[in-house]
């Protein structure tokens, strides 16, 4: 199976109605959405599109590495397993929260405690628990699982085929780069990827640092079926810049 494209519904949701996005995605030839939300999923469905990601749980500031949401998290994501065994919605995204002072090992032994309590129902389901990695330099300041190690040490800890890592490009740019090597390294705990130019989280043009033909020929080399979302703010016309991005990402 080749590599799968997909449109981070909250980048393009300002500049289009929902209906043109759907059509613009059929129209242009993605796969797939993320993070739709509920209210349009059965209109993804509808037009034959798949629902590639949806948030697991609440929130990206107070999310895994404090036991005390352990109760309240293992609520949100046993729902959310639910609905994504209805709409056969691939991954559910997870947090690990911000620091709150909390150090690095004892983060990580409380973000790996809180996913072993989910990870069976997660198998049972058939649906990815993907703890995303997001900077904490520029967009998310405080946010824990800020680096691949601090993730594959998580995903280690828990070792559920069901429990990886959503790799997102412009983020792991920001806080460390080496982008291909990370992937061909790692590629086995990567569930998902988000793309987005740097600096900006705009288009994934020649205005940015990031050379993405050659990340993505790297995610292809892997053998990676999965979805590849498009995760960027668009400064032109959104159709053009989704057309564009494809192109590129299609080599």
């Amino acid at each position: 199976m080749p590599l799968k494209h997909s449109i981070s519904w909250w980048c393009f949701a300002d500049k289009l109605k929902a209906a043109e996005l759907i059509d613009a995605a059929v129209a242009l030839g993605y796969d797939g959405f993320d993070l739709a939300g509920p209210e349009h999923w059965d209109a993804v469905r509808d037009a034959g599109l798949e629902l590639a990601a949806e948030v697991g749980h609440n929130s990206l500031e107070d999310g895994l590495n404090k036991a005390e949401n352990h109760d309240r998290i293992e609520q949100e994501i046993e729902k959310n397993l639910a609905h994504a065994q209805k709409y056969s919605i691939l991954n559910l995204i997870c947090f690990s929260g911000n620091r709150h002072g909390e150090t690095d090992e004892r983060g990580i032994e409380v973000t790996a405690a809180g996913l072993l309590r989910v990870a069976p129902a997660a198998e049972d389901a058939g649906v990815t628990l993907a703890l995303e990695l997001l900077n904490s330099k520029v967009n998310h300041r405080g946010y824990q699982c800020d680096r691949t190690a601090w993730g594959l040490e998580v995903i280690r800890r828990v070792d559920s085929p069901r429990v990886k890592l959503l790799y997102d490009i412009y983020h792991m740019q920001i806080m460390e780069g080496d982008l291909v090597r990370t992937i061909r390294d790692h590629h086995a705990a990567f569930a998902h990827y988000h793309t987005a130019g740097n600096p900006g989280r705009h288009e994934i043009d020649g205005t940015q640092e990031i050379h993405y033909p050659a990340v993505v020929a790297a995610i292809r080399e892997t053998g990676f079926d999965g979805f590849l979302g498009q995760e960027f703010v668009p400064m032109g016309n959104p159709i053009v810049s989704l057309e564009n991005a494809l192109n590129i990402c299609r080599g």
